[in-house]
């Protein structure tokens, strides 16, 4: 069966995110002096082929334990849907 995994990679909290600060300067330069606390990730979807969800969603997080999420720096939440 095909699943689609989603997964959510953005910087720990306990460390400064450079291009979130970034991106907060720039909209406050912009008029938007209203936002606050941007922190900038990165949204992967892959598809997996896997006879359970459940094989699925652990063949996703080996891919990010693995090679999308540099863990030292980086957490990730992942969801698996049917199709």
């Amino acid at each position: 069966m095909k699943y689609t995994a989603h997964i959510n990679i953005m910087p720990l909290k306990e460390l400064l995110d450079p291009q979130g600060k970034a991106v907060s300067n720039s909209l406050h330069n912009l008029g938007l002096t209203n936002v606050q606390g941007v922190r900038v990730g990165k949204h992967v979807t892959m598809q997996v082929e896997a006879a359970t969800a459940d094989a699925a969603e652990k063949t996703a997080h080996e891919a990010c334990k693995k090679l999308l999420a540099n863990q030292v720096m980086e957490g990730f939440e992942l969801t698996i849907t049917e199709g």
